[in-house]
């Protein structure tokens, strides 16, 4: 509808050229938005305002040339001025009652449109360290990553899903000492542990199959795992020195192959507990990019070469660094340090690379807000390496507080006291979950209230949006044990008997279910849908509550059943955007 009033206000606009009353010259883009008030009408363009200055003439005298020029619409069934010179339209109620029929019509794919087709798309979220289990901190990054995903996808974009996994580098390192260290104390050897290890119960269960599958073959004398190191933090010493010369000296003692046992075990198992977990929270990935893999390949090497060949890259003190001052980051960075490791910075600057060589036109990083320093770092490394820095998008997501009881629940990842998103999903439903949180911009601070999402009210918005979706498939339930069927071609021809004010406002609802799909993705906002959905269970309860559904009358019967099939067809697609299940029965 927004293309044709479009159209019909360019059609005048090129009258008024025509015959001189508008600067051939002057040429603005056409804006045509839904209104926020029904008195207002459906749809309201400014176009008059923004020709007003170009075209020296006051606002509301051009807005009354334009619509006297509008061509006649069997859409429109008024055109009204307001304010200095807005253009406000009244759709027909026919026009309104046809979104029922375009509802039915195309099912899941209604509301799908098309401003991403051709665009290539990566999509890359949680990539949380494989080193413990995904916390509720991680759980808004992959609600709001899939849901973001699944907008992109329904406007038109082929998008790419991806977890990079930091499988390389020296936290890995850490857990695999950790877990080594663990294993020895289980079989008899204690050895004191690092200050900064990890500390979490699910290292004893690494360490546990460790020693299932292999026994002593790992032990060694405990006197020379400790000989000559450094004094760790609590003793006075620097735990990050202690926590590295430890790494050193557990791979001395191992040698690689058994090492990489410890290491491979911790990996594979935790890499394993994500997989499962984001799954049992309708979370999925085409893409689980290795980091290792990555380095293995040459793509670090390829990359910083095409940074030397650009002269982004110079040698100083042993090291190499990035030229990202002259791209607007704060200071230049190391991408291989002075004894030959090439740092995370690199593998990111050849990640992003990598992206570019598959064919991605877009590449979203989706991160927590205190990666806030790296968006003008990686922007940096995209213009160094030749590319276009728009190309990188990075949504970041801000932090999630629970609480329970009206008081917040403490959590600290350093402390290894956290909440888990597998304990939260058990506590309130994945429904729940995902849906909490999305329901605020991502950009802004989430307060997750669990007894709110634990509750059947209608003030826990999931519950109700799902209510109304369940609601639907009780009336057709009721249908059936009248004995009456259900005739959707009936409903069809009759749908002019939807004439009351509440189900005009649940039509005005469901066809601005496009434009929220649109805007979603436009704005890289799954919390404009979550929004709708609400507001559309609203206009529906209302409706519910008001009129009668199923009547003796079979033609406004079925017309009403065709609004409420229409109504749930639309909140089951929207849940699923959304990643929350659509129950037939609550």
């Amino acid at each position: 509808m927004k293309e044709h009033l479009k159209e019909l206000i360019d059609q005048a606009l090129l009258d008024m050229r025509r015959e001189g009353s508008l600067p051939r010259e002057v040429n603005v883009p056409v804006a045509v938005e839904r209104t926020r008030s029904v008195e207002h009408g459906d749809f309201f363009s400014n176009v008059a305002l923004t020709l007003a200055k170009p075209s020296r003439r006051k606002p509301r005298e051009v807005a009354e040339e334009i619509v006297s020029r509008l061509l006649h619409s069997r859409h429109v069934e008024k055109v009204e001025l307001a304010g200095p010179g807005f253009i406000n339209f009244f759709l027909t109620r026919h026009s309104l009652q046809a979104v029922v029929t375009q509802v039915l019509k195309h099912g899941r794919r209604y509301g799908h449109g098309n401003e991403g087709q051709g665009v290539k798309v990566s999509v890359e979220f949680v990539s949380a360290n494989p080193t413990g289990p995904l916390h509720v901190g991680h759980g808004r990054g992959a609600a709001y990553g899939a849901s973001l995903s699944n907008i992109l996808e329904a406007d038109g974009y082929q998008v790419h899903r991806e977890y990079y996994v930091n499988d390389a580098g020296r936290q890995m390192d850490i857990l695999a000492t950790s877990v080594w260290l663990r294993y020895l104390e289980l079989g008899g050897t204690n050895v004191r542990f690092p200050d900064n290890g990890y500390h979490g119960e699910y290292i004893y269960e690494i360490a546990r199959e460790v020693r299932k599958g292999h026994g002593d073959d790992l032990r060694v004398n405990p006197v020379e795992i400790t000989d000559g190191l450094p004094a760790d933090g609590s003793e006075g010493g620097d735990q990050e020195l202690y926590i590295d010369a430890l790494i050193r000296r557990a791979q001395q003692l191992l040698g690689e192959a058994r090492y990489r046992i410890c290491f491979d075990a911790a990996l594979n198992t935790i890499v394993a507990d994500i997989r499962g977990d984001l799954s049992e929270f309708n979370v999925e990935f085409d893409t689980w990019f290795s980091e290792h893999e990555l380095a293995a390949s040459g793509s670090v090497e390829r990359a910083l070469e095409k940074l030397r060949a650009g002269g982004f890259a110079y040698d100083e003190d042993g090291a190499v660094w990035f030229k990202a001052t002259e791209f607007g980051d704060e200071k230049d960075r190391v991408v291989v340090r002075d004894d030959g490791r090439t740092t995370y910075f690199a593998s990111d600057i050849a990640y992003f690379l990598n992206k570019r060589e598959r064919g991605f036109d877009k590449a979203i990083y989706v991160l927590g807000a205190d990666h806030h320093g790296y968006v003008a770092r990686l922007r940096a490394a995209a213009s160094g390496l030749g590319e276009d820095p728009d190309v990188l998008e990075i949504p970041l997501v801000q932090f999630a507080n629970l609480y329970r009881e009206g008081q917040k629940v403490p959590m600290s990842t350093r402390a290894g006291q956290f909440v888990t998103l597998r304990e939260l999903r058990e506590e309130v439903g994945t429904d729940a979950a995902r849906f909490f949180y999305v329901m605020r911009s991502h950009e802004q601070h989430l307060d997750f209230d669990l007894d709110l999402a634990k509750s059947q009210s209608q003030d826990n918005p999931v519950y109700y949006i799902q209510y109304a979706h369940a609601r639907v498939a009780s009336m057709f339930r009721k249908l059936e044990e009248k004995g009456w069927t259900y005739n959707q071609a009936i409903g069809e021809a009759a749908l002019e008997q939807l004439a009351e004010p509440q189900e005009a406002a649940v039509l005005r609802a469901l066809a601005q279910y496009p434009d929220v799909i649109s805007s979603a993705a436009e704005k890289r906002s799954p919390h404009v849908v979550a929004h709708y959905l609400r507001e559309l269970a609203q206009e529906f309860h209302t409706c519910y509550n008001a009129h009668q559904v199923l009547v003796d009358d079979e033609d406004l019967r079925n017309a009403r059943l065709n609004l409420g099939a229409a109504v749930q067809q639309v909140l089951a697609n929207g849940l699923e955007l959304l990643g929350v299940s659509a129950p037939e029965t609550m």
